[in-house]
């Protein structure tokens, strides 16, 4: 089968092969025949070495498709059911999944160290976060897909799983945003445009998109975001507000100074919502003064911070209702073999999602 892959951390460019394999389906586990994978900035920082990921791997961890096979033990899911990855599943058992933090669960991370693909004759290959998109086919582990219902299309079903969720959560589970509240989004992309909607649907009178790329600007006021600016014009902005800030701001870059940029616009008792997945050197300082005198609430939100399959079927809910519009986030189609060219897009800030469809 076809398939992207990354050989060594660091590269540029991925190799889409013609002679991938997956593993074979045991107890536990399923085949999903992949019918559309987004891609994630995540996927850039897992190739850059950001995120940890033993390589070579096969990139991408937003996945849409159907159940083909079922390994022993799996229930509640059978060949033909449509269903999303779900990148870091709950155990349902730890201390955290107990407290009903299932969000917080890494039982999962232990899968990283397991091979799921081969290349070249038997070399094996990792999927990004034990998933592992850009292949015509995966075999995960039964916990890790969430069934979607079948009048979802897949493209649009392949944010839910990661994009999507993760944005809209990071105001309605994270910063539980308020009607009347006046809310900033730092950065554009998939996520930021999910959290623009979600504070729209949480009743917030002003939304505020920041942006360096002025298409992005433009498509977050076509999603119904109130301002849109570039960062430069952020701090007078918020100067300007009422109580001289933001009551909530999201930051879905995942860089320090944006981090820094985030605190400052938002009003004193705000709250800060860190989204981006930033490098583990990235370091962001505060001074214990103005944290006490400020008290502004600084609140990292880890794939929508709450409950994922909550949170997602919430988020399908609200698509059928009309209240979210997924189809506005999917800016870009491309066939696998011309996935570097989405990457190279990605890095330029091109866009709000590219989508890969298989035939």
């Amino acid at each position: 089968m076809r398939a992207a892959i990354l050989h060594e951390t660091g590269q540029d460019v991925l190799e889409v092969r013609d002679d991938v394999e997956t593993v074979t389906v045991g107890p536990g586990t399923v085949r999903v025949r992949m019918r559309a994978a987004g891609l994630c900035h995540s996927d850039l920082s897992a190739m850059s070495g950001v995120l940890p990921q033993p390589a070579p791997f096969v990139p991408g961890h937003e996945g849409a498709g159907e159940v083909t096979e079922v390994g022993e033990g799996v229930t509640g899911l059978a060949p033909g059911d449509r269903v999303v990855l779900c990148w870091m599943p709950p155990c349902g058992r730890c201390g955290f999944c107990t407290r009903g933090e299932t969000h917080l669960c890494t039982a999962s991370l232990k899968r990283l160290a397991e091979p799921t693909f081969r290349f070249g004759g038997g070399t094996a290959a990792y999927g990004f976060y034990s998933t592992g998109s850009f292949a015509e086919e995966a075999v995960v582990a039964a916990d890790a897909v969430l069934k979607v219902p079948a009048d979802l299309p897949f493209e649009l079903a392949a944010l839910v799983g990661c994009g999507v969720t993760t944005g809209f959560g990071a105001v309605v589970n994270t910063a539980r945003v308020e009607p009347g509240a006046t809310v900033a989004v730092l950065g554009a992309g998939g996520v930021g445009a999910a959290a623009v909607q979600a504070a729209l649907v949480s009743g917030a009178a002003r939304v505020t998109v920041v942006d360096p790329v002025a298409s992005r600007r433009e498509q977050a006021l076509a999603l119904g975001a109130t301002d849109a600016l570039a960062p430069e014009e952020l701090r007078a902005a918020a100067k300007g507000l009422a109580l001289g800030g933001y009551d909530c701001v999201v930051e879905a870059v995942g860089r320090s100074e944006t981090v820094r940029a985030a605190y400052d616009a938002a009003r004193r008792g705000g709250t800060v919502v860190v989204v981006g997945a930033g490098a583990r050197d990235d370091r962001v300082s505060f001074s214990l003064g103005e944290l006490f005198f400020n008290e502004k609430r600084v609140l990292p939100s880890l794939y929508g911070g709450g409950d994922v399959a909550r949170t997602a079927a919430r988020v399908v809910e609200l698509w059928r209702a009309g209240r979210l519009d997924l189809a506005a986030l999917v800016t870009r189609r491309v066939p696998l073999a011309e996935v570097n060219a989405a990457v190279a897009g990605m890095r330029r800030g091109e866009g709000l999602r590219t989508v890969v469809t298989f035939d």
